[in-house]
């Protein structure tokens, strides 16, 4: 575990180096598009019979890292809180409503315009996916990633409300796709439907439980940072709270994405203000930025590198630009669509529907799902697609972002 820890990581290291040095892209950006390149790269030159030993040695490596695992179990807890960490509660509150309606009926809308439109599109080109697949497919795509797009609006320049918009949706609406996911999973690995009051119990649970037990662990992370004035073990409690509530989480069966969220902005409001010194602010600033930025850039490697290990047809090329429509198509109606009709009740600027419909980054935690899906032929196509959109979104998207941004703007 240790080799493959510090593989990763000067692998990452050397990649951000040259990103920063040579290519100067946004750090998430950069270093996956590095990684991705030298992939690539790899993957040609051992088809003209060069390079096997190396691309080999890359695919063990991958081989050896449980990708769904690292992410949903040891990265997310620690990226959600760091995220929320410095978001502004008072501002957000402003805007509760429109976050609430994005993160939650916009998932679970786009869950199904996706789904069924996969379905209904996917057989024109000779492919088949069963119905309940394309239904995965649509809850883990759905889902906009915090840790994308958190990283990018940083410097995208967008207009202050709408960057709070779309933070707090991606904050949010992970939590929403991941119980969605397990519901639509559970129903395919048991055969068994759950009627609509059973899954709509199981949604309240999961969600429900994780906002509340996210409440608790932020009061009571408070309350111990408020008794001392120590930075190293207020930053000792927070590293902590967020490993230890994340486990616990889990074993109460309760949305663990959804309780980092809501504990990272107790405790990066009320913890900020009322219960840290100058000194201890400053340290957990810098501690929880570099546990963002590593992690951030440790796991986008390891989505370009994960091309070694995905399987491309030519039905599943094609696959992947319908899925692009698709995705991009349930965006604008569940989103962009709402948000441009109802622009006085979110109190967005004109033209914030296009950047909320082209900023919809997805990212990790999209393929983190599709490779927790049960092993069989329908996976590997579900993964393909899921692949290829991430590395659509992250690319195309997140580098144009800014020109988006900026033409909505003037536009206003």
């Amino acid at each position: 575990m240790l080799n493959i820890a510090a593989t990763c990581l000067v692998i990452t290291a050397l990649l951000a180096y040259l990103n920063h040095r040579f290519v100067g892209m946004p750090t998430t950006i950069g270093v996956m598009a590095a990684a991705l390149v030298f992939s690539l790269a790899l993957i040609g030159l051992d088809a003209m019979g060069v390079a096997h030993g190396l691309r080999q040695y890359e695919e063990s490596l991958l081989r050896s890292i449980d990708f769904s695992d690292v992410l949903m179990q040891g990265m997310l807890s620690l990226l959600l809180f760091a995220g929320a960490l410095h978001v502004d509660l008072s501002e957000l509150r402003a805007y509760r409503w429109p976050v609430g309606a994005l993160a939650v009926f916009g998932t679970l809308l786009s869950t199904l315009a996706v789904g069924y439109g996969m379905w209904f599109a996917l057989p024109l080109i000779g492919l088949q996916l069963p119905l309940m697949y394309c239904l995965l497919f649509g809850a883990l795509i759905s889902p906009t990633d915090p840790i994308a797009v958190m990283g990018i609006l940083k410097s995208a320049g967008a207009p202050k409300e709408l960057e709070l918009v779309i933070a707090g949706e991606s904050l949010f609406n992970d939590g929403v796709g991941v119980v969605i996911f397990s519901l639509l999973l559970g129903m395919q690995v048991s055969g068994v439907a759950p009627t609509p009051g059973q899954g709509l119990t199981l949604l309240v649970h999961e969600a429900g439980g994780g906002l509340l037990f996210g409440l608790v662990l932020g009061y009571v992370t408070f309350r111990l940072l408020k008794s001392v004035d120590n930075y190293q073990v207020e930053v000792l409690l927070t590293l902590a709270a967020v490993t230890g509530g994340y486990a616990l989480a889990a074993e109460l069966h309760v949305s663990g994405p959804l309780a980092m969220v809501v504990a990272g902005l107790i405790i990066g409001n009320h913890g900020r203000a009322l219960a840290m010194s100058d000194t201890t602010r400053r340290y957990l600033d810098m501690f929880w930025e570099l546990i963002d930025e590593i992690l951030n850039a440790t796991l986008f490697v390891l989505i370009g590198m994960e091309i070694l290990l995905v399987a491309f047809s030519l039905h599943e090329l094609l696959a992947v630009a319908v899925a692009l429509a698709v995705t991009l198509s349930a965006r604008l109606l569940t989103v962009g669509l709402p948000v441009g009709l109802l622009q006085r009740a979110f109190r967005l600027p004109r033209g914030s529907w296009k950047v909320l419909t082209w900023g919809g980054l997805r990212g990790g935690i999209s393929v983190a799902l599709a490779l927790s899906l049960p092993a069989g032929p329908e996976r590997d196509t579900v993964v393909a697609l899921t692949y290829g959109v991430v590395v659509f979104s992250i690319l195309a998207q997140g580098l144009s972002i800014g020109y988006v941004v900026r033409k909505a703007i003037a536009q206003a």
